[in-house]
């Protein structure tokens, strides 16, 4: 299946259900990414802006619809539990479990502006809700947090798909570009996180290969051996 394909199969679904089927285009986005909300908001907004449904039902459905999808990835994240994913990330290469415990740690203190700032990242709008479930934030706060951030995101889309009408398939393009901006500074990250693991690495294999050499002499000067 194409891309051109689920974007065909997207338009058809707004289009025989009016905006539920906005809202079950936007659910279905955040459990299998490469439905585009960027192609679904918008495409609700000149909808709306055709008659076919109103503005406020547009925006309400599709922000259900990203909320149910949420849930569903933040029942992922519960069900998945801490144990079993830091048992996970002790077997990945490169990755310490002291990197688990120091990410536990930074989403304890942050975890509610991840949710709010991520519902508004593409990429991450549909991953953050996975650590929450993790975490167990308790369920009535990420539903505050990611309702807030989803509002937000659908809303500007929404309109930004009313205002251009049939021109609505420009949201896309530029949302592309956003898109482009995060994968590549992730890519950027995950390249400098690799150098500085093997770097470490290297600088620990040679500490210990020094200390084994090390115990080999004895102040610093080669053991002779004891004439008997």
């Amino acid at each position: 299946m194409t891309f051109d394909d689920l974007e065909s199969g997207v338009v058809g679904l707004v289009e025989t259900l009016g905006a539920p089927g906005a809202g079950l285009a936007v659910a279905l986005e955040n459990l299998f990414p490469p439905i585009p909300s960027e192609v679904i908001l918008p495409l609700a907004g000149f909808a709306a802006g055709q008659g076919r449904m109103s503005l406020l039902a547009a925006i309400l459905w599709t922000t259900l619809g990203s909320v149910a999808g949420a849930l569903a990835l933040y029942r992922v994240g519960a069900l998945l539990g801490r144990d079993r994913l830091r048992a996970i990330v002790e077997r990945l290469p490169l990755m310490k479990v002291a990197d688990f415990d120091r990410t536990e740690a930074w989403f304890a203190r942050h975890g509610a502006k991840a949710v709010f700032l991520g519902r508004m990242i593409p990429i991450f709008r549909s991953l953050i809700s996975v650590p929450a479930g993790v975490q167990r934030m308790p369920v009535g706060r990420f539903l505050l947090y990611t309702t807030a951030g989803s509002a937000i995101w659908n809303v500007v889309f929404v309109l930004a798909g009313y205002q251009l009408g049939e021109n609505w398939h420009r949201v896309e393009e530029y949302a592309g570009l956003l898109q482009k901006a995060v994968i590549v500074v992730c890519a950027i990250a995950a390249a400098i996180f690799v150098a500085l693991r093997l770097r470490r690495i290297r600088r620990e294999r040679t500490a210990a290969r020094a200390g084994a050499a090390g115990r080999g002499t004895v102040y610093g000067t080669a053991r002779r051996p004891v004439d008997r």
